[in-house]
């Protein structure tokens, strides 16, 4: 029997709300930041430019997210499955 997959979760319209990126060590991950005050983080990708905002992350979690020995794994297994909204590219803090 085919394995059926979900479409893609469809870009939001309009810009992000702004939220600051920095650049991450990871071969995943291309940068993350974070919003205390809606407690948004936000997560881009390597080659995608695509910007995931997560909210309800608490700054511990953002925090655990940041010090993880691999951001990517640290990724997949503590924030991949939360609810998220999506828009496109915005740039990357130097």
């Amino acid at each position: 029997m085919p394995r059926e997959f979900k479409a893609p979760q469809a870009f939001e319209e309009g810009t992000a709300p702004t939220i600051d990126l920095h650049p991450v060590e990871s071969s995943q991950v291309k940068a993350i930041g974070f919003d205390p005050a809606s407690k948004t983080l936000a997560v881009t990708f390597h080659g995608t430019g695509t910007v995931y905002h997560y909210p309800g992350v608490s700054a511990e979690q953002h925090q655990a997210f940041l010090k993880a020995e691999s951001i990517g794994s640290h990724f997949g297994k503590h924030i991949k499955h939360l609810a998220f909204k999506k828009y496109r590219s915005e740039p990357v803090a130097a």
